[in-house]
């Protein structure tokens, strides 16, 4: 009886071990055709990451606008409103189908567009806040190199 309960013990231990990989690291992908790795999500999932992305792309238009025209007021605003304030309430279904690189990237953008707005507000430094912004754009440019997403099959 306790070799068939160490067993069990052990083989329980392997599948949370597995499941934890499984959430945390992995995420549900595939290798895509072109080479990225493919993150399969539901449509709703995909429509809400896509969104995120386009708010950081609308962000850096009014950063790059707020530089051109020597208004730091509206570089803090635009990069503020997408930082780590702007994560909001991700559901857990989605976190764990992200592999652990693509959560890594995200997180530190939204990091990046929080410094980026601290320091315009405090220095109001045009290129430092351009430098800072060439930098951020570097995990988007690696993101969208290494991955895309795809609707998951039914």
């Amino acid at each position: 009886m306790g070799k068939k309960c160490i067993g069990v013990i052990v083989l329980l231990v392997l599948v949370i071990l597995g499941g934890i990989y499984k959430f945390v690291f992995q995420g549900s992908t595939s290798q895509s055709s072109d080479g990225r790795i493919a993150i399969h999500l539901e449509s709703g999932e995909r429509d809400l990451v896509l969104a995120e992305m386009r708010a950081f792309l609308e962000g850096v238009q009014l950063i790059t606008t707020g530089i051109a025209e020597d208004n730091m007021q509206q570089v803090v605003q635009a990069a503020k409103a997408v930082g780590a304030a702007a994560q909001g309430e991700v559901p857990g279904t989605l976190i764990g189908k992200l592999p652990i690189e693509f959560k890594k990237l995200g997180f530190d953008t939204h990091q990046k567009f929080d410094h980026l707005a601290m320091n315009a507000g405090e220095f109001g430094d045009k290129t430092t806040a351009l430098t800072e912004l060439s930098e951020l754009m570097q995990n988007c440019t690696a993101c969208h190199a290494a991955y895309r997403f795809e609707i998951a099959p039914n």
